[in-house]
């Protein structure tokens, strides 16, 4: 039986900064922002927004009458989480109106957690065929105004129903993990923006990528060349570049040349947005289906998941025929070419303005914000959840 990934919906809010108008906002050369880093453009979140408003908007995107009823698990990806007990699942599945039968669980590994998700999920329908998985990964990223880790901010949510017999990729067996106690971010709980070492960071990425990759070879007897592209987690489009190009002297010139060609199809979205943390890698996999010219039903897509902490993967996933068809192209294009900039002044105002951790009640600015779904705010300790 084929499991994989039947549905894919994404959503970032409407707002964004230029990354070259910030460059020169703090004193930097453009190129270092647009080239170095390989950002264009971030995503603003306001404080309308949170991971769980963000995964409602991803979800319902890709929920109807077809599939209501056989949703019988959410498993919810954040390093967001917006409550220590209680899990952002259950406010999503209020939300989009899913049965009280559902189960409901958040997932937490840094970057990584969709993909656990995405993990179970398989396991789960292989063992009720007729199940289908509601999967999500939706996040904030912040360092913090006039940081180093500034240009790599952003937010958004993906989300993917698992199913067999799918609509886009059917997911191939076996994944190779590798898993360190490592310190390169991590975000102590009386911090709201997270501490990072960004050159060991990288390090660590490269490594956990070659180790998976060498090890899914030697457990499944994968050659490179069997593999029409490779996607990354990009917490920056530069930084999968640098994993790529680790490996392509195994493999030959044309191969590689088209590897890189891929690439480039599937960071032009997060290009767009930047910074997804848990969602980051669905991104980039939902870029390359929707922008690459030569995808064809049979051909497979190698997947790199990192979570800083640290924990990567490296799994396999199949082409399914007409797996376009199963695109919410429209959607998605209107989601990114419909958003307003900000200019510097008015973005560090809206990042400012994230609702407090504290008991008091708080109103957020939730006119300005059209989306479905959004936190209008707190009331008596709790957050005012809203659809229009």
């Amino acid at each position: 039986m084929k499991v994989g990934i039947d549905r894919i919906g994404f959503y970032t809010p409407k707002w964004y900064v230029d990354m070259a108008k910030l460059a020169r906002a703090r004193n930097e050369d453009p190129n270092k922002y647009l080239i170095g880093i390989g950002q264009r453009k971030q995503a603003v979140i306001p404080n309308s927004q949170d991971a769980v408003t963000m995964a409602a908007n991803a979800a319902d995107q890709i929920i109807d009458d077809d599939n209501r009823q056989k949703i019988d698990l959410i498993l919810f990806g954040t390093e967001s989480g917006i409550d220590n007990s209680k899990s952002a699942a259950i406010y999503l599945q209020h939300l989009l109106k899913l049965p009280n039968t559902v189960q409901s669980v958040e997932l937490k590994q840094a970057c990584y957690a969709m993909t656990a998700g995405v993990q179970l999920a398989k396991d789960h329908v292989l063992a009720h065929a007729d199940s289908q998985v509601l999967v999500i990964g939706a996040d904030i990223a912040r360092y913090g105004l006039h940081t180093p880790g500034e240009p790599t901010q952003g937010g958004g949510a993906m989300a993917v129903i698992i199913s067999a017999n799918p609509a886009i990729l059917s997911i191939e067996e076996g994944s190779a993990h590798y898993v360190a106690d490592i310190m390169d971010f991590w975000r102590p709980l009386y911090e709201t923006q997270a501490l990072v070492d960004g050159k060991y960071s990288s390090q660590q990425y490269i490594d956990f990528f070659q180790r998976t990759f060498t090890q899914y070879q030697k457990q499944t007897n994968l050659k490179i060349s069997e593999l029409q592209a490779i996607v990354f987690h990009l917490p920056y489009t530069k930084m999968g570049l640098k994993a790529l190009r680790a490996i392509l002297s195994k493999t030959s010139e044309i191969h590689a040349n088209q590897l890189l060609r891929e690439f480039e199809y599937s960071r032009m979205f997060n290009r767009e947005v930047g910074n997804l943390y848990t969602g980051s890698l669905y991104l980039s996999l939902l870029s390359l289906l929707i922008n690459s010219e030569s995808l064809n039903a049979g051909q497979k897509i190698g997947l790199f998941s990192y979570g800083s902490g640290a924990e990567g993967e490296f799994y396999v996933t199949t082409v399914q025929p007409n797996f376009k068809d199963a695109l919410n192209i429209p959607i998605i294009t209107k989601i990114l070419s419909q958003r307003e900039e900000l200019e510097i002044p008015v973005y560090e105002k809206m990042f400012a303005s994230q609702m407090p951790l504290t008991n008091t009640d708080f109103e957020t600015d939730y006119q300005a914000d059209d989306a479905k779904f959004y936190l209008s705010g707190q009331k008596n300790q709790q957050r005012q959840y809203r659809s229009r």
